[in-house]
């Protein structure tokens, strides 16, 4: 039988990343870590960043539809068979476009932040 370079140095690399991991020995005077310092004053988290979710049902569907200050962005629709999909407003006109996301289908989404408005 013809052992490639690489065959015969297999059993020598297992071995070597192997025993490292066996060595590793717990100490036996472990403490739980203390619980983390609050954060300072100024970095309260806002709860006006935050979404407000407001969960309908609509005959079988049920409607999530996502806020943000008092402004309709997002609807989450999830019937009872079937995928949930989406409508989204793009431009913040009221004008809603629906969106099927499949499983480990994310599609396109440009980044569309508002910096200011006046």
């Amino acid at each position: 039988m013809l052992q490639t370079p690489i065959m015969r140095f297999f059993p020598a690399l297992l071995l070597a990343i192997t025993l490292p991991v066996c060595a590793q020995t717990r100490p036996a005077n472990l403490e739980p870590l203390p619980e983390p310092p609050p954060p300072p004053p100024g970095m309260i988290e806002d709860s006006a960043l935050e979404p407000q979710v407001t969960i309908k049902k609509r005959g079988e569907d049920r409607v999530e539809e996502y806020r943000m200050n008092g402004k309709l962005y997002m609807i989450k629709v999830t019937p009872p068979h079937g995928t949930p999909y989406y409508l989204v407003d793009p431009k913040g006109d009221g004008g809603f476009m629906r969106e099927d996301l499949g499983v480990g289908d994310r599609g396109i989404s440009v980044p569309m932040w508002v910096i200011k408005t006046f």
